[in-house]
């Protein structure tokens, strides 16, 4: 699960990733592993930037620049795909930047985009990762900016609903089901529930009076 924040819109005309941040996920379950660097832009910060994500000149001064954490990244991606949110923005900044220090690039199709999977089951919708955490019930009352890390883990929470995983800390923990494990599920005698003369006779009644022709009579 990946996510950036960067000083604007476009590298193409001067903006930069002022953080990066992951969760290593196996079998869509985190593994705990994150990775998180802020990340000097080398240029001052737009005003209208710094509303959105909070991150300040004062913040960034002293942090490395994005050729000091290319490797550190590469090395924690290591060649998995990536999911994100509007995959297309972060990998149109991340690939700018590991262009710029002659480091390999991350191919479109080892990517999968959240927001292109959320617009194709919900069309029309409001698809933003806000409004998908409204959907799923998600609890995003710690992003009150947005920030790479923090919404790096909404995402996941909000991708296991996308993909249909629910409570996969619990699957991580059981191993799976038991056909994935191997094993065979103890049996279960049929429970039988007796139901009262006043209610079998209500409801005889009722389909007396109520259904015509029922399919259940026909030969």
């Amino acid at each position: 699960m990946l996510d950036t924040e960067t000083t604007g819109l476009d590298p193409r005309e001067g903006d930069r990733i002022v953080e990066v941040a992951c969760l290593e996920l196996v079998d869509r379950v985190w593994t705990g592993r994150s990775y998180q660097e802020y990340v000097n832009p080398e240029r001052a910060m737009p005003d209208e930037a710094f509303r959105i994500h909070g991150i300040s000149d004062e913040m960034l001064a002293d942090k490395p620049r994005f050729h000091e954490i290319a490797d550190s990244f590469l090395a924690f991606v290591d060649g998995a795909p990536v999911v994100a949110h509007n995959a297309a923005f972060d990998m149109k900044f991340l690939n700018f930047e590991l262009e710029r220090c002659d480091r390999p690039t991350l191919p479109m199709d080892q990517v999968v985009d959240t927001l292109a999977i959320a617009r194709k089951r919900f069309p029309g919708a409001g698809n933003s990762l806000d409004a998908l955490c409204r959907r799923f019930e998600v609890d995003n009352t710690d992003r009150t900016l947005h920030g790479a890390l923090i919404d790096s883990k909404l995402l996941a929470d909000v991708y296991y609903h996308l993909v249909g995983v629910r409570q996969a800390g619990l699957e991580l923990a059981s191993g799976g089901s038991d056909e994935k494990r191997g094993r065979e599920r103890p049996f279960r005698e049929p429970r039988t529930f007796a139901v009262p003369e006043d209610e079998r006779q209500a409801h005889l009644a009722f389909l007396e009076a109520e259904v015509t022709e029922p399919i259940w009579l026909k030969p």
